[in-house]
């Protein structure tokens, strides 16, 4: 068989036959060998006339089973969302997986709407095309208010810090309710704009400066209004 094998915006990893034959020309983030044509790299397909290309995944999110994240309701279909968690993909959330009990036929955008932020669980991931979410846990639900900043999902178990202490340490310096994604999406929630600001910037300072020593003691002096 000859042309291509796999679809535009379709997740490649490296090694993996793209097209085959000569009707197709590779482009970046690919080779030929042969007549086949696969990927150097983790990305997506995409096809401009003759040419293949991989977009390559650096910093996104390649969402795993069990990951708490923040997400966005990106649109409502037939008994289920997409929620956007950063992925390449938009995320699913069935019905059946939030905490309520809804009627079939129900309008589903009186219970998720768009923009409506969640946090969610994520249950099964298919070769990180198709990632199914729970709304069925202890502290998942839908937020209101507040902000959502991004940062580097590698980053996130530094934010976090061992056993939860450093987000704990904002937490209380700030007054603020945070919730961390694995996803690398921060849900921030204060009594007032300025403790959102300053947690901002705390949570942006350790993703910079992660691989600093003593950072514990930098966040902690600037949460007592110390340091800068």
């Amino acid at each position: 068989m000859t042309g291509l094998i796999m679809n535009e915006r379709d997740i490649v990893v490296p090694g993996e036959k793209i097209a085959s034959g000569m009707d197709y020309l590779p482009g970046n983030g690919t080779f030929r060998e042969g007549e086949d044509i696969y990927s150097s790299q983790l990305g997506l397909v995409g096809v401009n006339g003759r040419f293949v290309k991989v977009i390559p995944l650096t910093g996104k999110y390649t969402p795993r089973e069990g990951d708490i994240v923040v997400g966005k309701v990106v649109d409502v279909g037939f008994g289920m969302w997409n929620v956007d968690i950063g992925s390449a993909y938009s995320a699913i959330l069935n019905m059946r997986e939030t905490s309520e009990f809804i009627d079939r036929g129900a309008d589903l955008s009186h219970y998720y709407d768009f923009n409506d932020v969640v946090i969610a669980q994520v249950t099964k991931v298919v070769r990180y095309k198709d990632v199914n979410l729970t709304m069925k846990g202890q502290g998942l639900r839908k937020v209101k208010g507040g902000k959502i900043i991004d940062v580097t999902p590698s980053k996130v178990p530094r934010i976090i810090g061992k056993q939860g202490s450093m987000i704990k340490m904002i937490k209380e310096g700030t007054g603020c309710n945070i919730v961390v994604g694995q996803n690398g999406k921060v849900w921030i929630k204060g009594e007032r704009i300025e403790d959102e600001v300053k947690a901002t910037e705390v949570i942006l300072k350790i993703e910079q400066e992660s691989h600093t020593q003593g950072l514990t003691d930098t966040i902690k002096n600037i949460l007592e209004g110390k340091g800068k």
